[in-house]
C-alpha cells in the first residue's frame, strides 16, 4: 500500500488515511458512506469502533483522508488537509482541476511531514489573521505568482503541468522543480516565526543566513538584474537562495524536508547501501555505506544524518543513470550549506519540543 491509495491493490478493500493517527488503514464499509477502521494497535482518535467518512474531495482531488462522522447521516466534510484550501479552480476548468488534484496530493504529503516533524499548522479558523491557507489558482484565468504572504500560500497550478514545469526549470537553470518542492519552500516562510524567532535562534540565523531585515524588494530587483554571484554554490543550496536571507532560509528548509522524507522512505523500505566493491581488494568501501533510519529527527548531530544521506544519493544517482535518466539528486552540499541544514535540524527539534510542552500544559 502507498500513501495515496484509497483501495488495496491486491484485494480492492477500501483504505483511508487517519491524519490524527498518522496511519493508512483498512476500512469496513458500513453503507451510506460510513466507514469503520479495521482495529489497529493504535486506536482511532474517536476510540475503537469510531465511524468516519471520506473527505468531500475524494473524487475531485483524489483525496484518501478520512473525516470523523458524528452521525449516521452527515453533510459532506473536508479533511484536515483540504479544509486549508481557501481557493480552487471552478468545476468548468477541467485542465486546472487535473492540476489541482496533483497539488492537493502534494499538499497532503507536506502536511503529513509537518505533523511527523512535530510542527503544527494553525488554520484560518483558529487564526483568522495569520493562519495557514492555500490559494491554488490557475494562471489561465489571470496572472498568478507563487508565494507566501501572511499565512496564505499561493500556487500557480501551471506547475502541475509536466511540460510547463520542465520548460520553466530549463529556462531558470534549476536542477530540480516540483509541485511538492514549491510547497515545501513556501511552508518554510510560514513556519519561520515558530521555528526561528520563537525558539530564540534569531542571532544564529543572522550569522548563517544574513540579516532578514534587508529590503526584500531591492534584493529581488538586484537578483533578477545581476543574477547570483559566480561562487553561489559555496554557501547556498540553490542560486535563488542568494536573493535574500528569507529565500535562503526557505530553500534550505525545503531541502531539509527533501532529505528527511527520502531518508524516511528509504528507512521504512529497509534500504541499505553497503558501498561499491574495490576491484583490487574485493572489499567494500565502508565510507560509502548507508543504513537510513525512519526518523533522522532523533539524531542530535545532523552531520551523522548527512553521512548516511550522501552515500544513499550516490547509489540512487547511479541507479537513475542506469535507466537513462538524470541524477535523482543533482546537488552538491558545500560545508556552509550543511551548517545551514544543521541549523534547520536543530531549530525544528527545538520548535517541536516547545510545541509538545505547550500542548502538554
Amino acid at each position: 500500500m502507498f500513501f495515496e491509495n484509497s483501495s488495496c491493490l491486491r484485494c480492492s478493500a477500501p483504505l483511508g488515511y487517519l491524519p490524527d493517527v498518522g496511519a493508512l488503514v483498512a476500512l469496513d464499509d458500513l453503507g451510506d458512506g460510513r466507514l469503520r477502521p479495521v482495529p489497529l494497535d493504535r486506536a482511532a482518535p474517536g476510540g475503537r469502533g469510531a465511524i468516519y467518512r471520506r473527505c468531500a474531495n475524494a473524487e475531485i482531488a483524489t483525496c484518501n483522508w478520512l473525516v470523523p462522522a458524528p452521525s449516521a447521516v452527515s453533510a459532506p466534510l473536508l479533511c484536515a488537509s483540504c479544509a486549508l484550501t481557501r481557493t480552487r479552480p471552478n468545476d468548468a476548468d477541467l485542465a486546472a482541476l487535473a492540476a489541482f488534484a496533483k497539488a492537493e496530493s502534494a499538499k497532503r504529503r507536506l502536511l503529513y511531514q509537518m505533523a511527523d516533524l512535530g510542527l503544527r499548522a494553525r488554520g484560518r479558523a483558529e487564526d483568522p489573521a495569520g493562519g495557514l491557507a492555500f490559494d491554488l489558482l490557475s494562471s489561465s484565468a489571470g496572472n498568478v505568482v507563487t508565494g507566501h504572504a501572511r499565512g496564505v500560500v499561493t500556487l500557480d497550478l501551471a506547475e502541475g503541468d509536466d511540460a510547463y514545469r520542465e520548460r520553466t526549470r530549463h529556462e531558470l537553470g534549476e536542477p530540480y522543480r516540483t509541485v511538492l518542492g514549491h510547497l515545501r519552500h513556501e511552508i518554510a516562510h510560514y513556519f519561520w516565526p515558530d521555528v526561528v524567532e520563537a525558539t530564540g535562534r534569531l542571532d544564529t540565523f543572522r550569522i548563517l543566513f544574513g540579516d532578514e531585515r534587508a529590503d526584500y524588494g531591492a534584493a529581488l530587483e538586484h537578483h533578477y538584474l545581476t543574477g547570483p554571484p559566480p561562487d553561489w554554490d559555496a554557501g547556498h543550496v540553490s542560486s535563488y537562495a542568494t536573493m535574500h536571507p528569507f529565500e535562503d532560509w526557505a530553500e534550505t528548509f525545503a531541502h531539509y524536508l527533501h532529505i528527511h522524507d527520502t531518508m524516511q522512505s528509504a528507512g521504512a523500505a529497509g534500504m541499505v547501501v553497503v558501498g561499491p566493491r574495490d576491484d583490487t581488494t574485493g572489499r567494500r568501501d565502508a565510507r560509502l555505506a548507508a543504513a537510513p533510519r525512519e526518523n533522522s529527527l532523533d539524531d542530535d548531530a545532523y552531520e551523522r544524518v548527512i553521512a548516511e544521506w550522501l552515500p544513499l544519493t550516490y547509489a540512487l544517482n547511479a541507479v537513475s543513470r542506469s535507466m537513462g535518466r538524470d541524477d535523482l539528486y543533482p546537488f552538491v552540499l558545500a560545508p556552509a550549506v550543511i551548517a545551514k541544514l544543521s541549523f534547520v535540524h536543530a531549530s525544528i527539534r527545538a520548535a517541536a519540543a516547545r510545541l509538545a510542552t505547550v500542548l502538554a500544559t
